[in-house]
């Protein structure tokens, strides 16, 4: 069974996802992201508050993610996103440019959004040898 800490470990060597959102039309809508991970395999990343995902997050918390797929090892998350604001704030920007350090310009625009995504289900597939696939459910 994977761990939390070999998830997590896992989850910090990407750089990339794709997150799945909902319109309010009830379609989905996906976009790529940089983002970071804390321990607690929350997501963290940063979005233009004209953005759809950001409009739709803001209406419906929920989305999806998918992340890794170069080496045949992905993990399919599902969880709650809260756009950040005050503390929680500057605790996510820290986090989000100690792993890209060389956004802090883009950081700073005006309409910058970040948003924390709690886990509720994480899905690890290894197609490698030995192939397994494992799933994680956190309380919400």
């Amino acid at each position: 069974m994977i761990t939390k800490p070999e998830l997590y470990t896992f989850l910090h060597a990407r750089e990339l996802c794709v997150v799945s959102t909902v319109a309010e039309s009830g379609n989905p809508e996906a976009a790529v992201v940089n983002f970071t991970v804390t321990p607690a395999l929350e997501l963290i990343f940063y979005t233009l508050q004209t953005n759809r995902k950001c409009i739709n997050l803001r209406r419906h918390p929920r989305l999806a993610a998918v992340i890794g797929w170069q080496d045949e090892q992905t993990a399919q998350y599902e969880g709650v996103a809260e756009e950040v604001f005050e503390l929680r704030l500057a605790e996510c920007r820290k986090a989000y440019l100690e792993r890209f350090p060389n956004s802090a310009g883009r950081v700073a625009w005006p309409g910058v959004t970040f948003f924390r995504v709690r886990p509720a289900w994480v899905r690890y597939s290894s197609y490698c040898h030995p192939w397994k696939v494992e799933e994680l459910t956190f309380p919400i």
